[in-house]
């Protein structure tokens, strides 16, 4: 029997998922800077802000940067490991991930790129000191798998972030709404000239589990004290789980 999985309201097999998640980025790619900054009215420059200090990584540090497309963490994360550290941006979708490595270079700060499936990370045990993942946990085919396989990888001591759409506040949620399903596929098609990806992430959000979930979620796959941050009324969440 075909086991099957969600991609935004519709159902389909979980081996199509990837691939119909890939023709999504693939097609947002070029503009997904731009639209990020529009549909959050720059708001997402302070969540991963807020992230990234949230995960106290240090001087000297590693880091995995998971679905980390463009390179907004990444850059940020090269600041705080400095010379002695190292950052790796990954991503399972190649053009997403072309435009971070070019990004890094033209800034001056090239650091290890990696195309690779969350769910099968190329990388040894105990090795990172942080791994985060912002707006990419939702379009992962087995959620579960992913976050052990991010626990894998990082030593003892050292945490995951996880930075993604979540519940709003209830009585914000009729609002929410209109804006999800009306006016972000109008953007997405004026400016990304693409209205149907950008509804699917819009129901993409909607069937990614809840604050108290999605703690549960990782503390199922073996991490400790995990916690989380509302920020936005619940539009965004941090969840935060260390590996002792």
């Amino acid at each position: 029997m075909t086991k099957t999985t969600h991609f935004g309201f519709n159902t389909v097999a979980e081996e199509e998922k990837a691939g119909k998640v890939a023709e999504v980025f693939h097609s947002v790619a070029e503009r997904y800077n731009l639209m990020n900054d529009l549909m959050s009215a720059g708001l997402h420059r302070l969540w991963k802000r807020f992230a990234i200090e949230v995960s106290g990584v240090r001087s000297g540090d590693k880091v995995l940067d998971i679905a980390g497309g463009t390179g907004d963490l990444t850059a940020l994360f090269l600041q705080k490991v400095g010379k002695s550290g190292e950052v790796w941006l990954t991503d399972i979708n190649n053009s997403m991930l072309s435009i971070g490595r070019d990004r890094m270079i033209d800034e001056g700060t090239p650091t290890p790129v990696a195309q690779c499936d969350a769910e099968k990370l190329p990388f040894p045990d105990n090795y990172f000191n942080c791994v985060s993942v912002a707006f990419g946990l939702r379009n992962m085919t087995h959620k579960d798998a992913a976050l052990k396989e991010m626990l894998r990888v990082i030593k003892p001591g050292g945490n995951v972030i996880v930075l993604e759409f979540s519940k709003v506040w209830k009585p914000l949620q009729p609002a929410y709404d209109t804006y999800s399903f009306k006016l972000l596929p109008a953007m997405g098609k004026v400016i990304a000239d693409d209205a149907d990806s950008y509804r699917y992430l819009a129901e993409s959000i909607r069937m990614h589990p809840s604050q108290d979930e999605l703690k549960e979620l990782m503390e199922q796959a073996g991490f400790e004290r995990v916690e989380y941050f509302n920020m936005t009324a619940g539009i965004v969440a941090l969840h935060r789980g260390y590996k002792l």
